[in-house]
């Protein structure tokens, strides 16, 4: 008498087994994407709140590539920096001739310290140079961040939670998308998908690494240049829109650099080709200087910085493309010679 794992196995059985499930009406299908929101918009909340929580450190982070920038200054200027005790009061520039005739000495850095002197009766406000410091102000000096509102410091917050909590949360809510959507596919193509996310999160790291540690610091030093160029005191810096910047920055970084998985992973499945690729050079061009001058500052320099990394990596997904292709037709090629054979 045969068992169960005798009975011959039907078409639409294993037609079943490569579409990946048992088909659902339309109402299954949305109560699944219902939950899947609900999921994805959990997940999002708990990291926005742990964001919230850990919000002092995930700005010394941010702020870190500040103190990395090189912030120059005109050879015919001395850089004045005032200090009141640990505070910075502002940093400041004079012509060489004045602060000669001040008696600030020839050195490009000068720190004064601002202290209380007692005269008789008459509390006055005396500057006393400090030479260790003016040696290391060369390195150290950046531009502070300043709130200048009282809801400032919330708007930073709320901000900084924000971007750091679609970075954390979005491996879960790719996942959730991932479970809904995974049932249409074929067994062969959800193994790509696969592939193509741990792939994606490595690359996306890499991109956010590569603006942090490369090109924050240019562009920040870039950004200073081009305000003097203008005319304009860089003296500080409002917190809402660094951390705006520096948060939009890497994190379009982060998702231009996943441009190549996802383009291969349509590969693999059939979507696109090598020529389609090949074709779509020249808007890919301009679509990255788009990015470059959405993302980063105005001056064109911070902007090619951008932009050639992703040119780079598309020009890599168009020859392993090629490369997937010209594998594929010789495997082609070589099947038919066996059966002629």
């Amino acid at each position: 008498m045969p068992t169960e794992t005798d009975e011959p196995r039907t078409d639409t059985d294993s037609e079943q087994e490569e579409e990946g499930g048992p088909v659902k009406t339309f109402l299954e299908h949305l109560e699944d994407l219902r939950w899947v929101l609900i999921k994805s918009l959990v997940a999002l909340g708990v990291a926005f709140v742990v964001c919230l929580v850990a919000d002092n450190y995930v700005v010394a982070v941010l702020t870190r590539p500040l103190t990395k920038a090189k912030i120059r200054y005109p050879d015919t200027a001395q850089v004045v920096t005032l200090l009141f005790g640990t505070n910075r009061l502002g940093v400041y520039q004079l012509p060489s001739a004045q602060g000669a005739a001040l008696g600030l000495g020839t050195n490009k850095f000068v720190t004064l310290h601002v202290e209380p002197l007692l005269n008789g009766t008459n509390l006055l406000l005396a500057l006393r140079p400090d030479p260790e410091a003016s040696a290391a102000t060369a390195e150290q000096l950046s531009i502070p961040i300043e709130s200048f509102s009282p809801a400032g410091a919330f708007i930073v917050a709320v901000q900084v939670a924000a971007y750091a909590s679609v970075i954390i949360a979005s491996p879960f809510v790719l996942y959730f998308i991932a479970a809904f959507v995974f049932p249409a596919l074929k067994f062969k193509e959800r193994k790509y998908v696969y592939q193509g996310l741990l792939y994606g999160l490595g690359l996306f790291l890499v991109g956010v690494a590569f603006c942090y540690f490369v090109l924050m610091p240019i562009a920040l030093s870039a950004s200073v240049v081009y305000t003097q160029w203008m005319g304009f005191a860089v003296n500080r810096w409002r917190a809402e829109d660094y951390i705006s910047f520096v948060s939009k920055f890497m994190l379009g970084m982060g998702l231009g650099f996943e441009m190549p998985v996802i383009l291969l992973v349509l590969v693999k499945i059939g979507i696109l080709n090598y020529s389609t690729l090949a074709k779509g050079r020249r808007y890919v061009i301009v679509i990255s200087f788009i990015l470059g001058a959405l993302l980063t500052t105005p001056e064109i320099i911070t902007q090619v910085l951008m932009a050639l990394p992703l040119l780079g990596l598309y020009e890599i997904t168009i020859w392993i493309a090629w490369y997937w292709e010209r594998k594929e037709k010789k495997r082609l090629e070589a099947e038919q010679l066996a059966e002629a054979v």
